[in-house]
């Protein structure tokens, strides 16, 4: 594994290339027309996709009231670190850039992970939600493509009775997110990549990926802060902030 320093020094040796990579990526994802394109699933997903549609949902059913937030309302991120333990803590395996915020995380995940690969670092891409497929959801490569479907399916048909024991001994509260989030992080511990940048999926504090730890956060992003989600995540301004700053970890870089 190719060490990357706590504090980012490969981040100031911007490449030209690499950020030119990523606003072609980004410029293909804006300017294509997807109101008329169904959802291209491959379908050696099916038992993947047939094993999320039996889970808790939240981008289809709505997230619950101050389920965002760092209080007894909010998600319980115990359940998603028993299942990591479950799976050999894999998030431990790989050094992370944790992004959070309303607007650019999307943005700044592909810029922050174009530019590392350039930079010859082995990077792995997790942002939410995707367009067309779910494997949008993971990248790896050197081109960043979308996680192959027969490396997907081998992987979740690899951890599939961990997953299955985790729905049971957590009585069936294992979201949709949750379980992806933990595929995504085990796919790069067994592809070893040196550096995950994440996107947090709501919020940030109660997040299921804000069970990666001080110890594998080389950087801690907040992007713009704005009124989205407002009931999920407590209802003003000042507690959206709050909510999205939970990805702060003692000791280790922010930008914003």
């Amino acid at each position: 594994m190719r060490p990357f320093f706590a504090d980012l020094p490969a981040l100031g040796n911007l490449t030209k290339k690499g950020i030119e990579r990523a606003k072609v990526t980004l410029m293909s994802a804006t300017t294509r027309d997807f109101s008329t394109v169904d959802s291209q699933e491959d379908p050696k997903l099916r038992d993947l996709l047939d094993f999320l549609d039996n889970l808790n949902n939240y981008e289809k059913l709505g997230v619950p009231k101050g389920a965002g937030t760092d209080s007894s309302d909010g998600f319980d991120l115990g359940r998603m670190r028993r299942l990591m333990e479950r799976l050999g803590n894999p998030h431990s395996k790989f050094k992370a850039v944790h992004i959070a915020g309303t607007k650019g995380k999307g943005s700044t995940a592909t810029f922050l992970s174009n530019i590392l690969r350039e930079e010859g670092y082995s990077v792995g891409c997790y942002t939410s939600p995707h367009l067309l497929t779910v494997r949008e959801r993971i990248s790896l490569g050197k081109n960043g493509e979308p996680v192959s479907a027969e490396s997907l399916i081998n992987h979740f048909h690899r951890v599939k009775k961990i997953l299955d024991q985790s729905v049971d001994l957590e009585n069936g509260s294992l979201s949709h997110f949750e379980v992806f989030t933990a595929l995504a992080f085990s796919l790069f511990a067994q592809e070893s990549v040196d550096i995950a940048i994440v996107e947090a999926g709501l919020g940030g504090a109660r997040d299921a990926t804000n069970v990666l730890d001080s110890t594998g956060l080389a950087a801690a992003v907040i992007t713009s802060i704005g009124e989205e989600h407002m009931a999920a995540l407590g209802g003003s301004l000042e507690s959206i902030a709050i909510a999205k700053s939970g990805i702060v970890k003692y000791g280790r870089p922010v930008v914003y």
